[in-house]
């Protein structure tokens, strides 16, 4: 299982928009390093591997819309809340995002201007922001979109999404791959990480719906900024870490998320003028009572300062390594997490104040909620 580190952030996305300096709590949360590759049928029949290189057989707009759509859905909760769906496989099984269906049991389903079913909500991860569902018996059967990589998305590649915003059933958009690598404030107060930046439109209602590549390979689960996407930014869930969570979604209905339990921020040369003791590593802010960070001994700051317009803590340890390897900031610590488990003993490098120090400590299970 690969266990992922969730951090609430505390500055890093202000209007749906990712701002410079990432303050983030690592509330790590539970995610497999076993990555479990879901291959999906194609409207033809055939199984594509997900891997594939999107430059190989490219597609034509048209070409991703004609068989993509009919695997895309409407999705209507109890409590109001729209967005969208799309089938993953032959047995029904539906991706969105958490937020579309709350806490809610079972959500209806449309695909057709006469043509609806029931779904019943099999699991949620709040902390990635995912939802798994399932079509009812006797339901229509619903063409598999096929699950491609984000791993190999590049900036600049192009995209379409498809999903029914303001109701408005299947719609395309299109736009670029902008940025990758972003992290997005979960609804739970934890991060979701690597999370893919694009321009095109995604608005309310086009949650949850599927962002593909070229050669119509689902690369991320779209979800929209604060802002709604009305500023031309818009962000999707990584499809790697729906993969990697669909095993658990379906086995227990929920995911164990590891824990480390502090806020930090990266060192760089934002913070040149507080003159630290070194150039390079995450910069503990708070431990959070009670966590494994608390019980290992990891000393948050005490000393208030200001350092590029932000204000930070100072006097508190330096986290340099994780389990050997080099750790230059908050995103890769939280990256390097991510492949853990809760209850995964692992050991910190940290420097305090002139001292280097190595702490052994067991990672924790994620709150429901960010501390």
């Amino acid at each position: 299982m690969r266990a992922l580190a969730r951090s609430p952030l505390a500055a890093a996305v202000v209007g749906g928009a990712v701002v410079a300096v990432t303050l983030v709590a690592l509330g790590v949360s539970g995610r497999s390093s076993t990555t479990t590759i879901v291959q999906q049928a194609t409207m033809a029949g055939e199984t594509l591997p997900p891997s594939a290189s999107p430059s190989t057989d490219a597609l034509t707009v048209h070409d991703i819309y004609t068989r993509a759509a009919p695997g895309v859905v409407y999705v209507r909760a109890p409590d109001g809340e729209t967005g969208t769906a799309f089938c993953i496989d032959d047995a029904g099984h539906l991706l969105t995002n958490q937020h579309v269906v709350g806490d809610a049991e079972t959500v209806r389903v449309r695909f057709g201007e006469h043509r609806g079913a029931t779904a019943t909500v099999l699991g949620r991860d709040p902390s990635d922001d995912l939802a798994l569902l399932k079509l009812q018996a006797g339901a229509e059967k619903l063409p598999a979109l096929p699950l491609g990589s984000s791993a190999a998305a590049r900036v600049g590649d192009t995209v379409v999404a498809i999903g029914n915003p303001y109701g408005l059933q299947r719609t395309l958009a299109t736009g670029v791959v902008s940025a990758l690598g972003r992290q997005l404030l979960a609804s739970n107060g934890f991060t979701i990480g690597q999370a893919i930046q694009t321009d095109a439109a995604i608005q309310p209602g086009s949650s949850g719906g599927p962002l593909l590549d070229t050669s119509g390979r689902v690369i991320g689960i779209a979800t929209r900024g604060n802002d709604g996407g009305a500023a031309g930014i818009g962000f999707a869930v990584p499809i790697d870490t729906a993969k990697q969570r669909l095993k658990e979604l379906k086995k227990t209905g929920s995911v164990r998320h590891a824990w480390l339990g502090v806020t930090a921020v990266t060192i760089d040369d934002r913070l040149a003028t507080v003159q630290l003791r070194t150039k390079a590593g995450v910069l503990v802010q708070t431990v959070t009572p009670g966590s494994p960070a608390q019980a290992a001994g990891l000393r948050g700051g005490s000393i208030e300062s200001q350092a590029d317009g932000e204000t930070l803590l100072l006097g508190g340890d330096v986290i340099t390594s994780l389990d050997g390897v080099t750790v230059r900031s908050v995103e890769q610590l939280t990256d390097a997490i991510d492949t853990l488990k809760p209850g995964r003993r692992v050991r910190l490098g940290v420097l305090r104040g002139k001292q280097s120090l190595e702490l052994r400590l067991t990672l924790g299970t994620a709150p429901a909620r960010a501390p």
